[in-house]
């Protein structure tokens, strides 16, 4: 089986930073891509940020500037360094990974359980 577990979420005021961190574990070959969504209340999941296995990543357009996203390939990991947050960053964070667990094998996506960040005004 494949686990992603995150960590990091918390309270934080307006205007301050937090680091999310995500590991994946398990049975694992390669992963291809990494990545963070969230899903604030009423409203659908949406992405964050996502980075490849080659470390090129993309952002929403309201992420850029105040969030970066990076890997560690040696320990699977992917981490959401979050700048300048806001109250309407409030959401379960979630993470992602595309990935294939044995040699040959297909890409599956997986999702950790969530971690909850609220951002106070």
């Amino acid at each position: 089986q494949v686990q992603l577990v995150e960590s990091g979420g918390g309270l934080v005021q307006a205007g301050g930073s937090l680091r999310l961190s995500c590991a994946a574990s398990g049975t694992i070959f390669s992963i291809n891509s990494m990545g963070w969504y969230r899903q604030a209340p009423g409203k659908q999941r949406e992405l964050v940020a996502r980075i490849s296995s080659g470390g090129s990543t993309n952002y929403a357009d309201s992420m850029k500037g105040r969030f970066t996203i990076s890997r560690d390939n040696a320990k699977n990991t992917v981490y959401l360094d979050m700048n300048s947050l806001k109250p309407e960053d409030t959401a379960v964070y979630y993470c992602n990974a595309l990935l294939i667990r044995v040699a040959g094998g297909y890409q599956y996506q997986y999702w950790g359980q969530g971690t909850q960040l609220t951002v106070s005004s």
